[in-house]
């Protein structure tokens, strides 16, 4: 964009409102062509829209390097929605109106608003909430089309969640960051000089005040922008390396510099930190013979039907042939409620199987591991790990997909602000 159409543009931006919407109203029936997606025009009035919208939504203060990088940015948006919208048509997912009104409703209760405020904040900042909808409908259309496309053909085998959940168990124990991103990605051609200017515009706007989830949510290139970049909670081995070595460090509530990564440039927010709450848990019943019923030969009885145990449904007739001896549920419990022999004896168990007899207080006892897991604060059960794996699937190829998309169109820039 030229200097001088950038300036005619701030100022048309910074104009008082009445005048702004004023003049739009007259320059619809003027507008030129910004851009042409396979023959499918977006007008210069829809790229302002959506900056004034950008703006509206990120808090972002329009100076000149802010609006270069809106300006990209919007075009950037539009090209797409418009490519996922097209899609749609071929393949025939129809998008009601109600549809986007439930989606509007919904960010409106989510903020503590109601639909009107929404509309008349976006009136007043001479932008509409037709962008709005456009946004939104070319967001469910495309979630219908990755959702129909790929989410049949994801198969998570149980061996994926055992792992996910095994990498999560082998990290529950560190301190955990619940941390927000914004991700600026490198350019296919590789040239950092663009992704360097991007970040360093979010970065000031974020100094100035700018507030962090609405910039992730119309900035950021990471698949968490949606989510206003909120990544949840992850320890040091969860993050990228460069990202943990930042976070290790920040203050709770502070923000980072942007930070060079593969593939781009990362910008974190540390909202809070936690030691790690995840604690192994055993379901378990057991069997006891008090100290003064043991004999040599119900100890050896005991052994015996130990190794006969094959699962917490057959314990009564395992132990029926070791006379007085007591079978008790104890429910779950936490490993570090244990006391440590029994904690140990316990350790290379699989569900179903049973400790060796051992030496307590209580006389010999013998525990049976109905089930273990993890648990605590905010752990993910197999369901969920299951779902957050189709999740980061469907993620990668929704990329994909959209960029094969944006590689196969015929993408013409025309305009001039």
């Amino acid at each position: 964009m030229p200097i001088s159409s950038l300036k005619r543009l701030m100022l048309c931006l910074a104009a008082p409102f009445g005048l702004v919407l004023a003049a739009d109203a007259h320059a619809q029936q003027v507008e030129g062509i910004a851009a042409i997606v396979n023959d499918q025009p977006i007008t210069t009035y829809e790229v302002r829209d959506r900056m004034r919208f950008i703006l509206t939504t990120s808090g972002i203060q329009p100076t000149e390097d802010v609006l270069v990088q809106v300006q990209e940015q919007a075009m950037r948006s539009l090209v797409e929605e418009t490519l996922q919208l097209q899609t749609a048509r071929r393949f025939e997912v129809p998008i009601t109106e109600e549809e986007v009104d439930e989606a509007i409703a919904d960010i409106a209760a989510r903020n503590n608003v109601t639909v009107d405020e929404i509309q008349a904040d976006l009136e007043n900042a001479g932008s509409s909430i037709d962008t709005m909808r456009q946004q939104l409908r070319a967001e469910i259309a495309w979630s219908y089309l990755v959702s129909g496309r790929y989410r049949s053909r994801i198969r998570v085998s149980d061996a994926q969640i055992e792992g996910a959940l095994e990498r999560l168990a082998e990290s529950a124990s560190q301190t955990q960051y619940r941390v927000a991103e914004i991700m600026v990605n490198l350019p296919s051609s590789g040239d950092e000089t663009d992704a360097e200017r991007r970040i360093t515009t979010i970065y000031r706007a974020l100094e100035q005040g700018a507030p962090f989830p609405a910039v992730a949510e119309q900035m950021s290139d990471a698949p968490t922008a949606a989510s206003g970049g909120d990544a949840g909670w992850l320890s040091s081995a969860q993050l990228r390396p460069q990202i943990a070595q930042v976070v290790q460090q920040m203050p709770v509530g502070s923000i980072s510099n942007p930070i060079r990564v593969p593939g781009g440039y990362m910008i974190v927010a540390l909202a809070d930190r936690r030691e790690g709450q995840v604690t192994e848990q055993f379901t378990l019943q057991q069997v006891t013979l008090v100290t003064s019923q043991v004999t040599p030969e119900r100890r050896q009885a005991l052994e015996r039907a130990a190794g006969r145990v094959q699962g917490c449904s057959n314990v009564q007739a395992a132990f029926e042939s070791v006379p007085q001896a007591i079978i008790t549920d104890i429910g779950t419990v936490g490993a570090n409620a244990l006391v440590p022999n029994i904690r140990t004896a316990l350790s290379g168990l699989q569900n179903g199987q049973a400790s060796s007899v051992l030496e307590t207080a209580a006389g010999l006892q013998v525990f049976i591991v109905c089930e273990r897991r993890l648990g605590g604060p905010g752990f993910p059960g197999s369901a969920e790990i299951e779902n957050q794996i189709v999740n980061q699937q469907l993620s990668l190829l929704a990329r994909r997909w959209l960029r094969d998309l944006r590689n196969d169109a015929t993408v013409e820039m025309v305009g001039d602000f």
